[in-house]
């Protein structure tokens, strides 16, 4: 998928020469429309009251449901998710809905004494207004559905500009959200990087998720304007392994980790941290099971390593491994497709660019340390904190020699890949700016809160 100046045009990952959609960039104008479309059909939105929302997002998940294989098979096609991680997502994002379906009813406030005196304090929460969402390709439902569900059910309206490469996703999603709710609250505007800077220039609160470098200039652009602002950027994530671990087990999960839907996400495992004796024993179980990892096409349901989205992910993923000794994979494939064989590299120079950018692929190196706080120092040595995934057996280990970590979140005997939409979602450092996401954290986010005070006129 690539978006110029003048034209969108989306292609499969699996088979370049399939396109999928090809339409004009909308522009800048047209970004600054579709805001002032929202702005208008946001107050009645809001006032239509808590059971008309929770309908209408309670209609929105069951419609998809209703769609999910065609969902599903349109993930396939256009980002190239794994037919089985593609049906999983789909089903998500309907439980996302049917989650913020009941945010409506939620309080939205509190009342207070005063400190001296008759009346009343109280505090209340309140939409901004026109919420401007710009997220990624590679989960092209569940993020903008997490974004947008939250969003609306506190009564604002959305304005969603996802990215070039999962703009039929977007459009598909949206026919499906404006059935339920009235017309201007929600939209999708397709582009790239001139109408993604118009949303963050006229929007009332902005959720971002993507690569650092454009989190960190969408961050700085809102922040200027005095905009609530929050920004998901990736992670360098690393995975522990201490002696004690079931290496079986941890091997297995690692894989999954780094190889499923060709690491292509932003809480995949990039770093492997062997502690000790760990390190002989995972070496040959983790290559192991990344040579058995099924790589092909992802309409297939056994597949778990599909494509890259396109030539240039591609390559980047085989400079990544260029000169290192890898353990498994370090192959392209020569079938029609992005495809790379999933990669366990070793003996990494300090400084190399594994250790200290987010490649997004499905290769990871493998890190020898001495002990669990040298693992620690060697986690967080990075400019990232997104997620850590720690394989132990020994749960004091577990519970109270972690709290070192740079990281927003941490995974016990699981792999670093998995979001519980309930809860917040979030990291350290430049993995994340501004509040968290999802859960409760995520309606606190699409809100302001204000405080009034009630005094009783007259009062002795």
């Amino acid at each position: 998928m690539t978006a110029t100046a003048s034209l969108i045009t989306s292609r499969n990952p699996a088979d370049p020469s399939d396109v999928i959609l090809q339409i004009p960039a909308p522009g800048a104008f047209a970004a600054v429309d579709a805001v002032e479309r929202a702005r208008a059909a946001q107050p009645g939105w809001l006032l239509g009251g808590a059971a008309a929302r929770s309908a209408a997002l309670g209609a929105v998940a069951d419609a998809i449901d209703a769609a999910a294989a065609e969902l599903a098979a349109l993930a396939v096609r256009e980002v190239g998710k794994p037919l089985t991680e593609a049906r999983a997502e789909v089903a998500r994002t309907a439980a996302i809905w049917r989650y913020y379906a009941q945010a409506p009813y939620e309080p939205v406030g509190a009342v207070h004494e005063t400190a001296a005196g008759p009346g009343l304090l109280l505090s209340r929460r309140r939409p901004y207004g026109v919420a401007g969402l710009i997220t990624p390709w590679n989960f092209p439902f569940a993020i903008p559905s997490w974004k947008a569900a939250p969003a609306l059910a506190a009564g604002n309206a959305v304005v969603l500009k996802p990215a070039p490469e999962a703009t039929a996703c977007a459009q598909r999603l949206a026919e499906i959200i404006q059935q339920a709710v009235p017309a201007g609250v929600f939209t999708v505007l397709p582009g790239g990087a001139t109408e993604g800077n118009a949303l963050v220039s006229a929007a009332d609160v902005v959720s971002f998720t993507g690569s650092t470098v454009v989190g960190q200039a969408v961050a700085r652009a809102a922040t200027a304007r005095g905009v609530p602002v929050q920004a998901e950027m990736g992670g360098l994530n690393a995975a522990i392994v201490l002696p004690d671990a079931d290496i079986a087990q941890a091997a297995t999960h690692l894989a999954a980790s780094i190889a499923g839907y060709a690491g292509q996400k932003c809480t995949a495992t990039s770093r492997v941290i062997a502690v000790g004796a760990a390190l002989e024993p995972l070496r040959e179980a983790l290559a192991e099971a990344l040579r058995a990892v099924p790589v092909g096409d992802p309409a297939e349901a056994a597949t778990v390593c599909g494509p890259l989205i396109n030539e240039h992910a591609r390559s980047q993923v085989g400079d990544a491994w260029h000169g290192l000794c890898a353990l498994a994979g370090g192959t392209v494939s020569d079938k029609p497709g992005w495809y790379a064989a999933p990669t366990l590299v070793e003996k990494v120079p300090v400084g190399h660019r594994l250790l200290r950018e987010e490649v997004f692929g499905p290769i990871a190196a493998l890190l020898p340390a001495d002990g669990l706080a040298h693992a620690v120092r060697i986690t967080n040595s990075v400019p990232y904190g997104l997620v850590t995934s720690v394989h132990t057996a020994d749960l004091n280990t577990a519970l109270c020699g972690l709290d070192r970590l740079d990281t927003g979140m941490i995974r016990i005997n699981a792999p670093s890949t998995g979001v519980d939409f309930h809860l917040p979602f979030g990291g350290a450092k430049a993995s994340s700016h501004g509040p968290r996401e999802q859960g409760r954290a995520a309606l606190e986010f699409y809100t302001s809160s204000r405080t009034y005070t009630l005094s009783t006129a007259g009062a002795t």
